[in-house]
């Protein structure tokens, strides 16, 4: 007896993990898993061996947000590559380009020619090509499996990122510690090389606009699709909003960590895992939401979660209470972003999906750039004022929402 034919007998798993009984779509998550682990495993890497490398905080930052402008530049022009191409062929381009970046890494540090140079070159190169891996990861999702099983399948991406968050960056620490940066980047190398192989399964699939017009004219048509579907434009405004609210605070976690809780980098590696934890509860929580429930108030529900969970957290002088808040905070940010992404998929026109997918990606540029004024007001005033005040706008936000768009608050 199979796992997967447990999960199609078993009606919580059947509903909770229907979507992996669907081969092709096991290849894709499986192939998903491994290149996110890479991906959360280098950004481990790259901050330890920027901080090796520099002894500058500025440095370090700029390696690890080299990332953002490229995807704020180029996905919505990725978008509308993936709507012109096979989505399958997307993948693996994108996956071989971050094995080679990894590998290049890798060989730099073995004959000890590596500066920080290579290390912010290597971010903005990976900029560039989650601009477009990741318009086609989320896109191909629809050609795989069925309407019903796409916040499904949706839900288990996220759930399996989830996942790469707990553990990959705790494997990628220890391989550090014990052999160096130049391992870890192997095994960067080798779970890329693996997630291609397992892309390799997939059937070719059909390309959907046999008709190609200009790159810059379908992205116009892009903007104007959004612009004219009233749903698809508000879940849009939700994601790059929420995010922008929501994720910056965590870079200034360590200040809270060393000013509030005078703690070290062990109490902010459990802090930093429990939202990883909260992340695979929220994400599967919405993976086992039945087909035609009322997702759009569950979604502004989540936001809510996770805009009181982090005001709770700047008024919070108590390490173990923030722990547990950041268990909540990670089940209201999962499930906010997994709704979202699934219902952007289901209400949008296979034809334009690359391209919203490209504008909703855009959400991943934001992250950092919500940090530099969080920064200012954490240095010049407190850090917990530097927490409440995307908290209590993103509550704000969120309540406007819920009072303003019933088209929202009714989506099944």
């Amino acid at each position: 007896m199979t796992l997967f034919y447990f999960i199609k007998n078993s009606e919580f798993f059947s509903r909770t993990f229907n979507s992996l009984t669907d081969k092709n779509f096991r290849y894709l998550w499986i192939g998903m898993i491994l290149i996110m682990a890479s991906v959360n495993i280098q950004m481990l890497a790259r901050g330890y061996l920027s901080w090796e490398l520099t002894h500058s905080p500025i440095m370090v930052t700029i390696a690890g947000a080299g990332f953002a402008p490229p995807i704020l530049l180029f996905s919505i022009f990725g978008g509308a590559i993936v709507d012109r191409v096979e989505r399958k062929k997307v993948l693996q381009y994108g996956q071989f380009g971050l094995l080679i970046i990894a590998m290049t890494i890798a060989i730099s540090i073995k004959t000890e020619t590596i500066t920080i140079y290579h290390l912010i070159w290597s971010s903005i190169f990976q900029g560039v090509i989650w601009a477009f891996l990741m318009p086609a990861r989320q896109a191909i999702v629809t050609q795989i499996v069925s309407k019903s099983q796409v916040n499904n399948a949706i839900a288990l991406n996220a759930s399996g990122m989830s996942l790469t968050t707990l553990a990959a960056p705790g494997f990628g620490g220890l391989i550090y510690g014990f052999y160096g940066p130049e391992i870890v980047y192997y095994f960067i190398s080798f779970f890329a090389f693996i997630s291609i192989i397992f892309t390799s399964f997939i059937p070719k699939l059909p390309l959907l606009s046999p008709v190609k017009e200009n790159v810059i004219h379908e992205m116009k048509n892009g903007i104007n699709y959004v612009l004219s579907n009233n749903v698809v434009m508000w879940l849009l405004v939700i994601a790059l909003t929420t995010t922008l609210l929501a994720w910056p605070f965590r870079n200034l976690l360590p200040v809270q960590i060393d000013e509030v809780f005078s703690r070290g980098p062990e109490a902010l590696g459990l802090l930093m895992s429990m939202i990883g934890l909260g992340s695979l509860f929220g994400s599967l929580f919405v993976a086992g939401i039945r087909y035609g429930n009322s997702k759009g108030m569950i979604l502004l529900l989540t936001s809510l979660i996770t805009s009181v969970a982090i005001i709770l957290n700047a008024i919070s002088t108590e390490y173990w209470i923030s722990v547990l808040l950041m268990v909540f905070l990670g089940i209201g940010d999962a499930g906010r972003r997994t709704l979202n992404t699934s219902l952007l998929m289901e209400r949008t026109e296979e034809k334009f999906r690359g391209r919203v997918m490209g504008i909703y990606m855009m959400n991943f540029g934001l992250m950092p750039l919500g940090a530099i004024p969080l920064g200012f007001i954490a240095e010049n005033y407190s850090v917990k004022i530097a927490f409440l005040i995307p908290g209590i706008l993103l509550l704000i936000f969120t309540l406007l929402i819920i009072t303003l768009t019933k088209s929202i608050r009714n989506l099944k």
